[in-house]
């Protein structure tokens, strides 16, 4: 049985982050552990047609490390290549085992230990960070006669490269972040199109820019590239001001501006113009940024399903509607998203006195700064409940996560202890907080019902407010929080 002091699930950004985190404070002794069979998470897996990141590349990386981009938005391609640097500046694949999945953790109280549970063995460590990440499970649909379609079926998450769609008849099921990538991206290269959306959403301008060879000189320069990062950091956290406190603004900034894009990309396409417009409030579901959505929905070959005409039955030769069209296919592609709420993390975790995590969350997942849970000590989740962001660059909170985890795994070993927990009261006036200042946001009085909220109707993905305010408090480390054990 190998064992480390810290043992890091998963190898995306935040179990890059976590192990370079360690490895800067002079911490060698830990492993990282990826199911797969290559390191990378989010953006080694995902390699649809079209998929690229929506927040600005200068941002959307570690503040530690800038790159030289060759476009605002960097595509999948670029965003595996930076993936890829990183891991190996820092020699990352040396610490990592391939093709471990985790099965289950358990917490050992006479050894202070955890024990982890693999497919391939079973490891021991002293703390665990979670970097699994919430957009890691695929979600299907359960549709009637769904294992019954004979043609080629896959989720965007695990995208077939060797499928021929020259000439082929394709459903894409669902409207969100990935299908508005996806649907430009093969809508020219398909027989026929067809996309099955619940709901729309709302769709914004996409402002991409290539970068010329000057200007990628330029931002070489590391205060220049700091500039560019600050000055898009906080263009992107003003949108806070609009998602929490003003409607007004939030018409007068986003959702005219959403219609003028609708108008503008379909003027002579008033029947789609009506199916695409949504009835909620903008920033309620996730707003999407692109320039190519529409035009796809225009093409002839593009005939786009809504809630009115939905997938009755899924059958041997293609799709049943509501309204008994048949559809014949040759391809479904599930672009339904990920189940990030609820099952926050796959695997059992069984804490003190016989806890389970999934007990703990049975109401709703929840967690001291999205980090922590009483009952289960020297456990730290990275993007766990209530740390998602609407408007800005992920990457930025789990750098903030990792200054709480930090100190707490100081403060175990400064004062000669075992471990640490958050006590039961901290995380409930936490989280109590949290749900309180989520009442005042869009996404919980925007008339909407979106992959944010959890079964309970809670807002589980967001944090309800600036991120600065979050990175204050995960600094903030607070012993009287805490319990030590010795």
């Amino acid at each position: 049985m190998k064992s480390y002091k810290i043992i890091v699930i998963g190898s995306g950004f935040g179990g890059q982050c976590a192990a370079i985190n360690l490895l800067k404070k002079g911490i060698n002794d830990f492993c990282i552990l990826e199911r797969r069979n290559f390191m990378g998470g989010t953006w080694c897996q995902n390699s649809y047609p079209g998929a690229a990141v929506d927040v600005q590349s200068p941002l959307y990386s570690f503040s530690f490390e800038p790159y030289n981009w060759s476009q605002m938005f960097a595509a999948q391609d670029e965003l595996e290549e930076y993936t890829n640097f990183v891991i190996d500046k820092y020699k990352l694949r040396e610490k990592t085992f391939l093709n471990t999945n985790v099965e289950k953790l358990e917490w050992l109280k006479d050894e202070k230990k955890w024990l982890i549970h693999t497919d391939k063995e079973t490891f021991k460590s002293q703390f665990i960070i979670n970097s699994s990440g919430p957009l890691s499970t695929p979600f299907y649909p359960n549709f009637k006669g769904k294992d019954s379609f004979k043609g080629e079926t896959f989720h965007t998450n695990n995208w077939n490269p060797n499928f021929n769609l020259k000439g082929k008849k394709v459903a894409v099921i669902g409207s969100g972040a990935s299908a508005a990538q996806v649907i430009p991206a093969i809508v020219d290269e398909v027989k026929e199109l067809n996309v099955f959306q619940r709901t729309p959403h709302w769709v914004m301008h996409r402002p991409d820019k290539i970068f010329t060879k000057f200007q990628r000189k330029l931002l070489k320069r590391r205060w220049i590239y700091n500039l560019v990062r600050y000055y898009t950091y906080w263009s992107l956290e003003s949108r806070v001001i609009a998602f929490k406190y003003s409607d007004f603004l939030l018409k007068i900034f986003a959702k005219n501006k959403a219609v003028k894009h609708i108008n503008k990309s379909l003027k002579n396409r008033a029947d789609l113009i009506e199916k695409v417009t949504p009835d909620y409030t903008i920033g309620c579901k996730r707003i999407i940024l692109s320039n190519t959505l529409y035009p796809a929905f225009a093409k002839e070959n593009s005939h786009l399903f809504t809630r009115e005409e939905q997938i009755a039955e899924i059958t041997e030769t293609g799709i049943i509607t509501t309204k008994g069209t048949k559809v014949d296919l040759d391809l479904i592609v599930y672009a339904t998203g990920y189940d990030a709420t609820d099952s926050v993390i796959s695997y059992p975790i069984i804490g003190k006195n016989n806890m389970f995590v999934g007990s703990f969350w049975s109401e709703f997942p929840r967690a001291y700064l999205g980090t922590t849970l009483p009952n289960f000590p020297n456990l730290f989740i990275l993007t766990g409940p209530n740390t998602g962001i609407g408007h800005t660059s992920a990457i930025f909170v789990i750098e903030s996560q990792m200054h709480y985890i930090l100190d707490s795994i100081n403060a175990v070993d400064k004062n000669n202890a075992q471990a640490i927990e958050v006590t039961a009261r901290a995380e409930d006036k936490y989280t109590t907080f949290i749900h309180s200042e989520m009442e005042k946001t869009v996404w919980k009085r925007g008339n909407c019902t979106s992959w944010y909220q959890s079964k309970s109707g809670h807002v589980i993905a967001m944090f309800p407010g600036f991120t600065f305010t979050y990175l204050k408090m995960a600094k903030n480390f607070k012993i009287k929080d805490h319990n030590l054990i010795k």
